[in-house]
């Protein structure tokens, strides 16, 4: 199938695939790729356009990443965002250099012309003497000196050169980041890049995907029998399903009970993917292995990683019952990828490793088919949709692989599994009576802190555990906001709490923010 592609050179930005996911909005396919791609392997995309990402380096810096001489001598158009803007004008003639006063977070944007292709559509307020917007800044150096041939767009009060393009070139650059919630205009940009700019047609939608991915699974599954590591989430349920189209009774599902699901769910997985999806499920409890591999483990990376090993190697024995196995299938997706800054990506910072990303053990048996690792957490939601998949799995709040393992801080016990699930039990039916579940938030969940605190409950002292409720609103899962919970919901759950699970005295709620937090504590 041919579809107009965008091609999006990734400088190791932490917002990169966010790139991606807003060109996908306007129906237009989009591949992230690493600036040190060969350039016969970029080009055989046949690209309508490209984009160069934000990144963390300096165009001065030693080694620094560098514009490839393949996508100027294409003649396409160019989208420059932070670094990638730094890059282009560096590269045309221009002069970067590092601010002395730098900019993170929103800033306003005067827009001086309008009427450039790029900013058709903004939805601008007059202010003052100018037309101005809110948009999302995160950087030191900024260009100080445009290229020969580029005429200046818009500016903020710290960046003179906010906005440029040379349209003869048809090269347009940015300091801002369109591609975070925080621009509000910014997905109209990218739009107006891609569809206006690069003359793309909307031919990428999520039917298209499952007709390419299931061509891509047949492709390189060939013969061979897969077997998925099922948790019951959205994402390796929409995996399973996508693959279980492609290759049918190839596909074996693994469902391993590890003793850190949440309340009730080990059964609704059995129920819902054996009998009710038709697919072929073997159920394994592995509890009791789970419980001494992180018998006094504390430290959150070391849970990952022994759970992420703990994981393939019951795969591996589940696997040699079943006879040949080739592949691994995992529901591993975008912010996956991105939080734990996979191997392709050196310039990227890690800030946690995921257990079916960072953790997978290097003398693993298996290949990995991963048909969802180019999506984001609502794109899953909706080829959940087309696949036709229920809406109690399409919607089911995301849970991390190593489940409540990186909720329960500290060490891990049964007891205090126990403890913790129920609470969360408690949390999310509440949440769901006031149908906040859904629509009010898009992840709500119980934490129990390694600390205790001291309490009375009937006129006696108690010092028991604490338990942080954390409930986030996001679109994308890059970035979210704590939500805003109504008091006296927060107060009948904290009553129930503490009435209901034992050894807990006392309930706070987390008002973090991300960025600077990450939505699980661990």
């Amino acid at each position: 199938m041919k579809h107009d592609t965008i091609v999006i050179l990734d400088y190791g930005s932490q917002y990169s695939q966010l790139i991606a996911r807003r060109v996908r909005e306007a129906n237009v396919y989009s591949q992230l790729v690493s600036w040190r791609t060969p350039a016969a392997e970029v080009m055989a995309l046949q690209p309508n356009g490209f984009i160069l990402s934000g990144g963390p380096n300096s165009v001065y810096d030693d080694h620094a990443p560098t514009l490839p001489d393949y996508v100027l001598g294409s003649g396409l158009p160019v989208l420059g965002i932070c670094y990638g803007m730094q890059l282009l004008a560096y590269k045309l003639g221009g002069r970067v250099a590092g601010s002395q006063r730098r900019e993170y977070g929103p800033a306003t944007l005067l827009v001086d012309v309008p009427e450039n292709p790029i900013f058709t559509g903004w939805r601008l307020e007059s202010g003052d003497d100018r037309e101005f917007q809110q948009v999302w800044m995160s950087h030191g150096d900024k260009v100080e000196v445009l290229p020969p041939g580029f005429l200046p767009l818009a500016h903020t009060p710290n960046s003179l050169y906010a906005a440029a393009a040379d349209m003869k070139r048809q090269y347009y650059a940015v300091q801002f980041h369109p591609e975070v919630v925080h621009t509000p205009q910014g997905s109209r940009l990218l739009h107006n890049f891609v569809r206006d700019v690069c003359g793309c047609a909307d031919n990428w939608t999520p039917a298209n995907f499952i007709e390419e991915q299931v061509a891509a699974i047949r492709e390189q599954v060939g013969n061979g029998r897969v077997v998925l590591g099922l948790s019951g989430g959205v994402d390796s349920a929409v995996a399973g399903a996508l693959i279980h189209r492609a290759i049918g009774d190839q596909l074996t599902c693994i469902f391993v009970d590890h003793g850190m699901l949440r309340q009730g769910e080990a059964l609704q997985v059995i129920e819902t993917f054996e009998r009710e999806q038709g697919m072929k499920l073997v159920a394994v409890n592995a509890v009791e292995e789970y419980l001494e591999a992180l018998d006094g483990v504390t430290d959150p990376e070391v849970k990952r990683r022994i759970i992420g090993e703990k994981f393939i190697r019951i795969f591996e024995r589940e696997a040699n019952k079943l006879g040949q196995i080739d592949f691994l299938a995992q529901g591993t997706i975008y912010p996956d990828v991105i939080e734990s800054a996979g191997k392709d990506k050196k310039e990227a910072h890690v800030i946690k490793t995921h257990h079916n990303v960072g953790g997978l053990p290097d003398d693993m048996d298996f290949e990995l088919v991963e048909p969802l690792k180019l999506l984001f957490k609502d794109e899953v939601r909706r080829l959940g949709a087309e696949l036709g998949l229920p809406d109690s799995l399409v919607w089911r709040q995301p849970f991390p692989g190593p489940g409540l393992a990186i909720r329960c801080l500290g060490e891990i016990t049964w007891e205090r599994l126990e403890r913790l699930r129920l609470a969360d039990a408690i949390f999310v039916e509440e949440l769901r009576r006031a149908d906040m579940l859904k629509s009010g938030t898009q992840q709500s969940f119980a934490v129990l802190l390694p600390v205790k605190s001291v309490g009375v409950m009937g006129d006696g002292r108690t010092y028991q555990e604490v338990v942080a409720l954390r409930s986030v609103t996001t679109e994308d899962f890059m970035t979210a906001d704590w939500a805003r919970l109504p008091y006296d919901l927060l107060a009948h759950v904290s009553r129930r709490i503490v009435n209901e699970v034992a050894g807990v005295n006392r309930v706070v709620f987390d008002i973090t923010s991300k960025p600077p937090g990450t939505i699980e504590w661990e």
